[in-house]
């Protein structure tokens, strides 16, 4: 309470004194304890009216304790049970949950993470991917403020995401991490890694890069095979010694059919090695007849340009290229699709050129285009001419039935800069992304398509498209959700096939079964997207003839299927709208791989400088009986007594209400019986 309110509660005491005085002492006829009596209740009733008019503030202050958080994270992948650590694993928690001093000293909270993390409440040891790296990322949002020790139950093998050995300069709490398995060296080999494009082309020859690695002691003979089916194509004698533990193999082989053509590499085994899995790696390289050219043409010079020429030759299957007007016209005829990045005046030969070939197009405008000259140009759409540059937010059109646009989220995207005005258009035309001026949605296309006379063009109405790009990177650390945006829309522009109700996105073959997902959108007979549709899958094995079936889901706007169970080998497929006879069907390659049984033991080294690191403790699985004891006796991890303060204010007390209320009654009952009212 401040000196200014004890002051002013001091003064109002004397007041309301001296005013109960006054009445009954002073100016009353009544006489003795009835007098005094009277004079307290009218006292009571003027110092509490004072005191609510004061409102003096007290603070209130609440101790209570604090228990430290104990983070249980443990590995959920594949790898465990390969490396035989399933029932240590299971027992170890059971010992956690079951340890009184623990749950009194600790507030325990179990996590399971494979590719992702999860909150635990059952382990199964079936994730195909290990991501260590998101573990420290998702905790640190949680956690950091607080004191909590955190023990990482692995076998420290990550075989997805960021390396985990950084993450304790942004995850600000001790780790302990659980090793599950031993440091027993094996004689071992292994294919490391194996580098080969997923495309390549009809009657060339593509590059194979192998790197295989050893652990031992002795010198060793073997053999590098890669083999097609039941041919030997390559092989290669390779030795290994102590001082040798790693070979590098570079080779080609001929491109001769259309299609995917699985291969398998492989390193001989050695005689009593424990893991010869990963003595194996399948891969498969699908060879196409040609390559889409792109032609990125510009008389100027601008970030958009290169945004886009990576984008596009972020599949392998195209090309870009960057060229003038005049370098586009003398080569023309190597291009199936051309980019015109604000046509200026050196334009209209441009043009005519495209129109002789019947090329599709992409026209890009933007705060250099000259409008005046687009207009002439072409006759599908006009553009307001006021000399005035506006920026533009994107919104997805969900109805867009063309072909399927995953929303990256593109309300978070930069705007780009273009002309102010209206643009019409004069043939029919679907909007991918609608304009948005300071958060106000209007009706007007910033990123449309249109087909007209079997040719299929586009119209973006902004420049800045580099921006978008690093965007997605920021959201996504990756630039894959753009360029494949970008390759879509090349991709349909690429060709001048019809559109259909059912569209189907896949790849040919898909390495191992972790991330096999198949998308589908499926539209009315007025192209809009039906969002209440029946979709069924039906995938038989070439090999085996099983057949199995699954729905699709709605996801957005798409319809997915999931397909990470199946087994490896080649599939037909039929997706099917089950209210309509309407089909889609393909082929697909599941490569034998299963990056969780390549490793013989434990990342010792790195989850022990990972404790370092943390300034925590490891610890092996078989030896675990010190860990609960040393994370009691830790004064790191001590429970502390904390305390609220919370200021009062008095007019909250609801008892001086009350006491004002009984006093005032008590006084007029005593007055009334005293006759003195």
């Amino acid at each position: 309470m401040s000196t200014a309110s004890i002051v002013y509660i001091i003064i109002s005491g004397v007041i309301a004194l001296s005013l109960a005085l006054f009445q009954y002492a002073y100016k009353s006829k009544l006489k003795g304890k009835r007098s005094w009596f009277l004079t307290t209740l009218r006292f009571v009733t003027y110092f509490s009216v004072f005191l609510l008019l004061i409102n003096p503030k007290f603070d209130k202050v609440t101790y209570y304790n604090e228990k430290p958080n104990l983070v249980v994270a443990v590995d959920n992948s594949e790898s465990i049970g390969y490396l035989n650590q399933s029932q240590n694993t299971l027992d170890f928690i059971d010992s956690l949950k079951a340890n009184e001093a623990l749950t009194d000293n600790f507030n325990l909270e179990f996590y399971s993470f494979g590719k992702e993390i999860n909150p635990s409440d059952s382990l199964s040891f079936n994730e195909k991917q290990s991501n260590l790296a998101l573990v420290f990322e998702r905790l640190s949002e949680v956690y950091n403020n607080s004191i909590s020790p955190t023990l990482l139950i692995s076998d420290g093998n990550q075989t997805y995401g960021n390396d985990y050995a950084y993450m304790t300069k942004r995850y600000k709490q001790s780790i302990f991490p659980i090793i599950l398995g031993d440091t027993t060296t094996y004689t071992d080999v292994k294919i490391q890694q194996l580098n080969v494009n997923r495309y390549a082309y009809l009657k060339n020859k593509f590059p194979i890069e192998v790197i295989a690695t050893y652990n031992g002691n002795s010198t060793v003979n073997t053999q590098l095979r890669i083999s097609a089916g039941n041919s030997t194509v390559f092989s290669k004698p390779i030795t290994f010694s102590k001082t040798q533990t790693s070979q590098i193999v570079n080779l080609t082989l001929p491109a001769n059919r259309v299609g995917v053509t699985s291969y398998k590499a492989q390193v001989v085994p050695l005689e009593n090695e424990k893991n010869t899995i990963n003595n194996v790696k399948n891969f498969a390289v699908e060879v196409i007849d040609q390559k889409t050219n792109v032609a990125i043409v510009s008389d100027i010079l601008h970030p958009d340009l290169g945004a886009l020429k990576k984008s596009i030759e972020s599949n392998e299957q195209r090309n870009a290229e960057i060229l003038s007007t005049l370098e586009f016209i003398n080569k023309s005829n190597d291009f199936q699709l051309v980019i015109v990045y604000q046509p200026t005046n050196n334009f209209r030969m441009l043009f005519d050129e495209i129109d002789r070939l019947k090329l599709n197009k992409i026209v890009i405008a933007g705060t250099k285009t000259n409008w005046s000259l687009l207009n002439k140009l072409q006759s599908i759409y006009k553009q307001e001419q006021t000399n005035q540059t506006e920026e533009y937010q994107p919104t997805l059109n969900q109805n867009y039935s063309t072909f399927i646009v995953d929303n990256l989220n593109f309300g978070e995207f930069p705007p780009l800069q273009g002309e102010f005005g209206e643009t019409s258009f004069t043939v029919p035309f679907e909007t991918i992304l609608y304009k948005t001026v300071n958060g106000t949605e209007i009706d007007e296309p910033l990123l449309a398509t249109f087909e007209i006379n079997e040719k299929r063009g586009a119209l973006i109405l902004g420049e800045g498209i580099w921006r978008w790009r690093a965007q997605a990177y920021i959201n996504e650390n990756s630039f894959n959700t753009f360029d494949n945006f970008i390759g879509k829309l090349v991709q349909y522009l690429s060709t001048n096939k019809r559109r259909t109700r059912l569209n189907v996105n896949y790849e040919s073959f898909y390495n191992g079964n972790d991330n096999v997902r198949i998308t589908a959108q499926f539209f009315n007979k007025n192209y809009e997207f039906e969002n209440n549709a029946n979709l069924n899958i039906t995938l038989k094995n070439k090999d085996t003839d099983e057949t199995k079936s699954f729905p699709f889901v709605l996801k957005n706007t798409n319809y997915e299927v999931d397909l990470g169970g199946l087994e490896a080998g080649n599939y037909t497929f039929t997706v099917k709208v089950n209210t309509e006879n309407i089909s889609k069907s393909g082929e697909l390659k599941i490569l034998d791989y299963n990056v969780e049984k390549q490793f013989l033991n434990a990342n010792v080294t790195k989850l022990q400088s990972l404790a370092t690191n943390s300034e925590g403790k490891a610890y092996f699985i078989d030896n675990t009986s010190s860990v609960i004891n040393d994370l009691l006796n830790d004064s790191r991890f001590a429970t502390i007594q904390k305390s609220t303060k919370k200021v009062v204010p008095l007019i909250d007390w609801k008892y001086l209400l009350a006491l004002i209320a009984l006093s005032l009654a008590a006084e007029w009952f005593i007055r009334k019986y005293n006759g003195l009212i």
